[in-house]
């Protein structure tokens, strides 16, 4: 009976680590609402999201979308903290496994006899330790290290999707300004001849002094809008090249040349499924905060764990040598064990505080994942309902323009020929310049609101098969 009594020990070791301790729970509803409160989008395109840009018919926006992920600190820190899961993720797969270290040890020893001769002992080992991981304490690490690191390349996706949104709405940004710059530097040039004109006919007697001086002051408010407006186009492209990170100089002779090709807004839209549940599957930061509550849920088990014995066996084989006396005596050496059990029996309370402090963090990502559940839901509904309402507006806006325009005509050849007067003709000039400004602040709010859309859908991201 004595012979089976090993065997019969490490099989109840075995099947004692079968039976580990667990989480709360790993996985949590996400409430989803059953559908969109707001309309979808018309003709949405089914292209897949991750080429969304390069069906845009505008390769510039993709030159400088690839430019800003590869120099923007965003994406380099989220590259950084992938790169850290992946280590921690091996780290804590590791763990489990028996070590194996190699030793060498010289000793010199003499006895308490003064007759006694020294001798020295040298050992040449490989020394294996492994500590079994009887309640799932080890398991539940790697577990947790694996949800964190699936989170993390989440994260790194993430980041791209939103330097790829930022770099894009700056530069529709751009183009919309260069736009309302080219409206102002005519609408500048018309005042200026309008003055011109007034200035004539004040001096031949036609038109009144105060008349002139409107006529100066509107040319003068014209150049000042010009100015403006070309100071904030400067501004708009000092910041795309710094999320470029390419010369201005260069920069600048790009925009120029793809200027004629340029859209104020994407070409390409987005269809989006009509359940919420599977736009919040496509989304990164959802996936991220879903696998740190799973890694939270895992903490909370390996704390349990620690509260329980531990159980660890270690053993060596190697070469020892012998010398004394002017002798050698060299020999094969192993040694099996000690097999330790440690059990935790008076720590004031720390293992359970720690138990206490990895379930409050469970509790704040069941919140975390929660929270970002119903701000994915708010941001593809906002999306959604500033698409509809651009779309709603856009054919009022051109007709409100082509009415303004053949107005303004219409009263400045009624003022050439004497028949209106300059109040009408500024007040004209004034509502046509609202209405061309208003379609191209139209089309850069359509812009914004597809960007929106497509960060919102998870910018092309594939959550991986479930674990």
């Amino acid at each position: 009976m004595k012979r089976y009594r090993g065997p019969l020990s490490m099989a109840a070791v075995l099947a004692l680590s079968a039976c580990g301790v667990t989480g709360p729970a790993n996985k949590v509803a996400a409430d989803a609402p059953q559908q969109w409160q707001a309309p979808l989008p018309h003709n949405g395109s089914t292209a897949e999201l991750a080429n969304w840009w390069q069906g845009q018919s505008d390769p510039l926006l993709v030159q400088l979308i690839e430019a800003a992920q590869a120099a923007s600190p965003t994406v380099a820190s989220a590259q950084a903290r992938f790169a850290a899961a992946t280590a921690e993720r091996t780290a804590a797969g590791a763990a489990l496994a028996p070590s194996l270290t190699g030793v060498l040890s010289s000793t010199r020893m003499s006895q308490q006899s003064a007759s006694a001769p020294m001798n020295t002992t040298t050992q040449l080992l490989a020394q294996a330790q492994w500590e079994i991981d009887l309640f799932g304490g080890g398991r539940a690490r790697r577990k947790a290290a694996i949800a964190r690191h699936e989170g993390a390349q989440a994260g790194w996706h993430e980041a791209r999707v939103s330097v790829a949104a930022e770099t894009a709405n700056q530069y529709y940004s751009l183009r919309a300004c260069e736009k309302l710059l080219d409206t102002a530097r005519r609408d500048a040039a018309s005042r200026a001849h309008t003055a011109r004109l007034t200035d004539i006919t004040a001096k031949a007697g036609f038109q009144s002094p105060s008349a002139n001086a409107l006529a100066r002051a509107s040319a003068a408010d014209g150049n000042n809008r010009a100015v403006a407006q070309r100071a904030a186009c400067d501004s708009d492209m000092k910041v795309l090249v710094a999320l470029t990170a390419i010369a201005e100089p260069d920069l600048r002779a790009r925009l120029a040349s793809n200027a004629p090709d340029a859209a104020l807004s994407p070409a390409a839209g987005i269809a989006i499924d009509s359940l919420p549940a599977q736009i919040l599957a496509q989304r990164p930061d959802v996936y991220s905060a879903e696998r740190e509550l799973a890694a939270a849920s895992y903490d909370v088990a390996s704390a349990r764990a620690d509260r329980w014995p531990r159980l660890g066996l270690s053993g060596s084989v190697g070469r020892g040598r012998l010398h004394t006396q002017g002798e050698d005596i060299t020999a094969n050496v192993w040694t099996l064990g000690p097999l330790q059990m440690t059990l935790p029996i008076i720590d004031w309370g720390l293992r359970r505080a720690n138990v206490d402090a990895s379930r409050a963090r469970y509790d704040a990502a069941v919140s975390a994942y929660q929270a970002s559940v119903r701000q994915a839901v708010a941001e593809v509904e906002q999306a959604l309902v500033a698409l509809q309402s651009t779309q709603e507006r856009e054919q009022d806006a051109q007709t409100a323009l082509d009415g303004y325009r053949t107005f303004f005509d219409a009263t400045e050849e009624r003022y050439k020929n004497g028949l209106a007067s300059l109040l009408e003709l500024e007040d004209a000039r004034r509502t046509r310049l609202a209405a061309e400004n208003t379609v191209v602040n139209l089309q850069r709010e359509r812009s914004a609101a597809w960007i929106a859309l497509y960060r919102a859908a998870g910018g092309g991201w594939t959550a991986p098969a479930a674990q």
